[in-house]
């Protein structure tokens, strides 16, 4: 078994090496924990600690630093459940047409446009049709 002792030696030779795994200071350490991050994830069981504290600087840099200070506003400002209608439209390369299930074009347009909301029947079809949880919608 590892003492405290020397886990803490190998945690503080890691973070020295790359201090940016907890915390990201600069654009030059924001790309260099995404470029780990890509590496990561291509064997996810094994390294999912590091991923877990990666994932968490990653996120504290993309909400704090400038450069992402639009894009956080405009996704705060969106409704979940049109996000979630427009990403699943996207990665299925369907149209305003596609969803009948939802009702005609100018209803989807609508709600697309954020004029009507998504009921409570159009996310059971749409969680049945696409095989997504309700909580994606919320």
């Amino acid at each position: 078994m590892t003492s405290h002792a020397a886990i803490k030696q190998m945690a503080a030779a890691l973070f020295r090496e790359a201090r940016y795994i907890s915390h990201i200071d600069s654009d030059s350490d924001y790309a260099a924990a995404l470029a780990l991050m890509d590496e990561l994830i291509e064997d996810y069981d094994t390294q999912k600690p590091l991923i877990e504290v990666l994932g968490a600087a990653i996120e504290r840099w993309e909400s704090s630093a400038p450069e992402f200070k639009q894009f956080n506003a405009a996704v705060a400002g969106q409704d979940p459940a049109i996000s979630t209608l427009r990403l699943l439209m996207e990665q299925h390369g369907l149209g305003v047409a596609d969803l009948p299930e939802i009702g005609s074009k100018s209803l989807v347009s609508r709600i697309l446009r954020g004029e009507r909301g998504l009921t409570r029947s159009h996310i059971t079809v749409l969680c049945q049709r696409f095989d997504v949880q309700p909580a994606l919608f919320f």
